[in-house]
């Protein structure tokens, strides 16, 4: 079976992803790291940046690599009740294991209260940390205008619009306008627009002085 980020995050076959490309000692790692956060999330802590040692940087598919979808893996198998512990988890991580925490969002029942860590990822230039905290979870959960700024900052950070959940089902004459918008003063100064950004505008016509 072949593997692409957005499968992954659909499918829910990570595991499978993960259990046929990391090494048996990563796996065996992973189980017995579920078993010990299981028994104490505090055990977190310590767990969570182990992941790169424990299961290495292995690429699976696509920019995922084992440590990637052991940290995943891992809090998708743990209740979250309150998301305290997660914004901590956040928080105290490097930019690989914040990433690792925006990506296991949609496989977490938060509803809207993981959204302080999506909206720090976004106010971020670190374009991994965008792209992955603009997945199903924030697609879902977003308000408009919040998601609407971030497709813009996705323009001119020079991130592919195709990695932005939920643009087909949320894009609006408003998103339209805002965009149209920075296109204007990108043809005014001779700069390219991303190609993505014209089938957005010719969804809600209006007229644009290009």
């Amino acid at each position: 079976m072949t593997y692409t980020d957005t499968d992954l995050l659909a499918s829910r076959d990570l595991e499978a992803a993960f259990l046929a490309g990391a090494p048996d000692h990563a796996c065996a790692w992973l189980a017995n790291a579920r078993e010990k956060a299981a028994r104490d999330k505090d055990e977190l802590r310590t767990l969570f940046p182990m992941a790169a040692r424990a299961c290495g940087r292995t690429p699976l598919h696509d920019g995922w690599r084992t440590d990637d979808a052991a940290r995943v893996l891992l809090l998708a198998s743990l209740p979250w009740p309150d998301p305290d512990r997660l914004l901590n988890l956040y928080a105290d991580g490097d930019a690989d294991e914040k990433r690792a925490v925006l990506l296991a969002l949609d496989r977490i029942d938060l509803d809207d209260r993981a959204l302080p860590i999506v909206e720090d990822a976004l106010r971020t230039n670190d374009t991994r940390l965008i792209t992955a905290a603009l997945g199903p979870y924030a697609a879902s959960h977003l308000s408009p205008p919040a998601y609407r700024h971030a497709v813009l900052k996705c323009v001119f950070c020079g991130i592919p619009l195709a990695s932005v959940s939920g643009l087909a089902d949320r894009a609006d004459a408003e998103l339209a306008r805002m965009l149209g918008d920075l296109a204007a003063e990108r043809v005014a100064a001779g700069r390219p627009v991303p190609d993505e950004v014209w089938p957005v505008l010719a969804r809600f016509p209006q007229p644009w002085s290009l």
